[in-house]
Formats: C-alpha cells, sequence, structure tokens
C-alpha cells in the first residue's frame, strides 16, 4: 500500500480502505462472503495473487481474520470488529453511487459472471414457499453457450446451475444482459421492465407473482438517482 506521508488518520484510514478492490472485499465479506473463491467471483477482474495479497494485508491490518472453515477443510475469512465498523461506510458509498454514478453501463461493466453470482447470492430462495423451485434465466443477447443459467432454490437456499440439473422448470425469465443489471441495479423497476417487454417472465400465475419477492431487490435499488442523464425511470 502506498503511503499519504501524513499522520492525519484520514490519510492513514485511507491509505489502507482507499486501495483499489479493498471497499469490495469488505463489501463481499459483509455480504457473507467466506471462501477465497466466494471473494473472487465478487471481483472478478482481480488476479488471484493480487487478490492474496490484499487478504493478507487486510488481515496484517486487523480488518479480516483468517478461520478454519466448518467443515475442517481449507478456511475462509470474516471481517473483524475493525472491518465491520467500516462496513457502514462501503454501504454509504452505495448511496452515493446510486444517487450521481448511475448512466449508461460502459462496455467494460456489462458483467456477466457478476450478476449471475449477485443474483445466486442475494435472490430469496423460500419466495416460492417451501417446495423446490427451479427459476431459469436466458440472456438473449448472449453467446448460446452463456444464454441459459439455472437457479435451483430449496430449503432456503438457492444454487446457480451452469448446465441443466435436469429438473422440471417452474419460472422462465427471459432478458437481455443490460436489461437484467439496470433491473438489479435499480435503474429500471421489474413492473416498468415487465410493462415495456425488457424482461419476460412464463410461469404459473403464483411463480410470476413471486418474482419480485425472489429478486429480493437491495433496499439500496429505491434510492432514486440526482442525475440530468440518468436512463430509466420506475
Amino acid at each position: 500500500m502506498k503511503s499519504y506521508g501524513q499522520f492525519c488518520p484520514v490519510a492513514k484510514a485511507a491509505e489502507l480502505f482507499c486501495e483499489r478492490w479493498t471497499p469490495l472485499i469488505i463489501r463481499d465479506l459483509a455480504a457473507g462472503a467466506s471462501r477465497f473463491s466466494e471473494i473472487q467471483r465478487g471481483v472478478p477482474l482481480m488476479s488471484p495473487t493480487l487478490l492474496s495479497r490484499r487478504l493478507k494485508q487486510l488481515e496484517a491490518e486487523n480488518v479480516i481474520e483468517r478461520m478454519p472453515l466448518p467443515s475442517g477443510k481449507g478456511h475462509g475469512y470474516s471481517l473483524t470488529p475493525a472491518g465491520v465498523e467500516f462496513v457502514p461506510l462501503v454501504q454509504e458509498l452505495g448511496v452515493w453511487g446510486q444517487r450521481w454514478s448511475r448512466r449508461q453501463l460502459a462496455e467494460g461493466e456489462i458483467d456477466l459472471g457478476l450478476l449471475v453470482w449477485a443474483l445466486e447470492r442475494n435472490v430469496n430462495a423460500s419466495a416460492f414457499g417451501t417446495r423446490q423451485c427451479v427459476v431459469r434465466l436466458r440472456l438473449t443477447d448472449q453467446p448460446q453457450a452463456k444464454q441459459l443459467w439455472w437457479f435451483v432454490n430449496k430449503d432456503d437456499h438457492c444454487e446457480l446451475c451452469l448446465e441443466d440439473p435436469g429438473l422440471d422448470v417452474d419460472l422462465y425469465i427471459e432478458s437481455t444482459l443490460p436489461d437484467m443489471i439496470y433491473i438489479v441495479r435499480g435503474d429500471l423497476s421489474l413492473a416498468r421492465a415487465i410493462d415495456d417487454g425488457k424482461i419476460e417472465a412464463i410461469g404459473s400465475t403464483q411463480t410470476q407473482r413471486a418474482l419480485a419477492k425472489w429478486m429480493n431487490f437491495s433496499p439500496i435499488t429505491k434510492i432514486k438517482s440526482k442525475r440530468k442523464d440518468t436512463l430509466h425511470s420506475s
């Protein structure tokens, strides 16, 4: 980490927390990621070597701690009290971002892996009740090998399947990747997206009605943009 060469506490904190990728690592640990592979999925452009080095730096600064996994195989990471104390600041970064940074996505920001990972992590798997429910997402603008994604919801847990799990599908969803990101990010409401044909949901009336509950939109998506060039409105 580069030093500002100042004793000011703002400078000292910024040396650690304003380092590229660090707020995203804190974000994902606060959201429940613990394994190295889970953290890496939230920062797909960060090399494994750099991520490993950053985790060691954060551990040395007592922001995170390394602990054995419950299975007894391998280890994971969790926030220390010092790391937990920084979480509200990361959340406030998100609030500012919702108000002032929302605009048309640049090409490099349309990240398929990050979208499906965010869905798997954030959806409400119990939205359809106690029964198993399979949701198939088709991203119509993607290459054939990357169009289809299955989400198996059972026992309050959602599992992302990269290949057809061979189960009956209860709800079919179709959208383009950018539109799906706009919906998940809160730029485009689900109701508006359905009305405008940006997303199509096919299934029983019950499962269609549960779609919004299943997508489990973060409260941050309710924050209105204050930019004059905002793409969508609710």
